[in-house]
């Protein structure tokens, strides 16, 4: 599985900070002796994603309440099946499941409709990536749920790939100004440009980009980009993207282009239907 991102403190920090505020005043009439113990379980089928998140919650709030997890990110879940158990404290409990399940809960549903992706492209050789469409704030808690879900990752940010696109391509003057304006300013860092049409294909194949992004090409035009990347010497990666979905996807994917960029991963998520049940016992002596 992925390592979690270097900011995952900070966004459950955030995250505790919204929920709490200046204090769970529902948790204070919880006595605070009171114990409680619970599982989690998931309604429907799902792939997890999430846990390192949830420990850190209950970690943040409290570091005696145990988790006894059972199932890992990656791993498929069933409905009704128990994710992990938890004991200790009530009023940390209390106070950081909300958090806890919101975090579990979106991340398991990018995961989820990462894995539906690619088990439908499943031995056409072409790879699923996410976009920077995604939550604000959470890009990095979803780009590693998309890996938990076996696609793979684009640019995380701007910083991190040039990736040109039509506006970009108008302020430079034209396309091939652009990629070589690219190649001067950041040498090293892969170059992407976006093509609406063959005709802009082959102006960027001529311009030497290292990845080509046909933007909504239909499935004929997607076979003779194909085609013409191929008969090149030196061919470069070819992503489709605009508007694919579950449904469209396989036929995109047997066109034979490397990659399909989907930005409803992150976009269009739904959350994963979860549900803590507790049960309070004794309160120590």
């Amino acid at each position: 599985m992925p390592e979690p991102p270097r900011d995952l403190p900070a966004q459950v920090e955030a995250a505790l900070r919204e929920d709490i505020g200046s204090g769970d005043v529902t948790a204070a009439l919880v006595p605070a002796a009171q114990r409680v113990r619970g599982s989690l379980i998931t309604r429907e089928s799902a792939v997890l994603a999430g846990r390192p998140w949830v420990e850190a919650v209950f970690r943040h709030l409290d570091p005696h309440v145990q988790l006894t997890w059972h199932a890992s990110d990656g791993e498929p879940i069933a409905a009704k099946q128990v994710v992990f158990e938890i004991a200790g404290a009530a009023r940390p409990v209390l106070t950081g499941e909300r958090t806890a399940l919101n975090f579990l809960q979106l991340l398991s549903g990018t995961a989820t409709a990462a894995r539906r992706f690619v088990e439908a492209v499943a031995g056409t050789g072409c790879v699923i990536l996410d976009t920077r469409k995604t939550v604000p704030g959470l890009r990095s808690a979803q780009k590693y749920a998309v890996l938990c879900g076996g696609a793979q990752n684009h640019r995380m940010g701007l910083y991190d790939r040039v990736l040109i696109k039509e506006n970009h391509i108008a302020a430079a003057g034209s396309l091939s100004a652009a990629i070589r304006a690219a190649r001067s300013h950041v040498p090293g860092i892969v170059v992407e440009v976006e093509v609406e049409s063959l005709d802009e294909l082959e102006e960027a194949l001529a311009a030497g980009p290292d990845v080509v992004m046909l933007d909504e090409f239909s499935l004929a035009d997607l076979r003779a980009g194909v085609a013409l990347n191929r008969a090149r010497a030196r061919p470069v990666g070819l992503e489709a993207s605009g508007s694919v979905t579950l449904e469209s996807v396989r036929a995109i994917a047997e066109t034979g282009v490397d990659y399909v960029s989907v930005g409803s991963l992150t976009k269009h998520v739904r959350a994963v239907d979860l549900s803590l049940r507790l049960e309070f016992t004794a309160a120590r002596a």
